[in-house]
């Protein structure tokens, strides 16, 4: 399992601290939609490997940073980049909708 379990004590130096771009999948046990998308979030994360970090954040555990980024809907998945957000995809989207949104988020190739 390539994601990482993200959490309101964890978010600072997993998050903000962070030297690559984070992906977070906002969601919950009781959540249908997230269930749907959770498989394509692991897909992500060991296609990203070591591009980007990959984490799982439980909204009904850590309702401070669901709080803090008015996560409302749920599966919300935000990108990071230096610590602030760039992007977000709320919903059971396709991997190629996530994929486009990280994609313009990473460092080009150099020629």
């Amino acid at each position: 399992m390539a994601t990482i379990e993200i959490t309101d004590a964890n978010f600072e130096n997993e998050v903000v601290n962070s030297e690559i771009p984070v992906l977070i999948d906002f969601w919950a046990v009781w959540c249908g939609p997230c269930k749907l998308i959770a498989p394509t979030v692991e897909e992500i994360a060991n296609d990203y490997q070591g591009k980007v970090k990959v984490g799982k954040l439980d909204v009904d555990n850590n309702q401070m940073v669901a709080t803090k980024f008015g996560i409302r809907s749920i599966p919300t998945l935000l990108i990071f980049k230096g610590g602030k957000i760039v992007d977000q995809i709320v919903g059971a989207v396709p991997k190629s909708a996530i994929i486009q949104k990280l994609d313009a988020h990473l460092e080009p190739a150099v020629n």
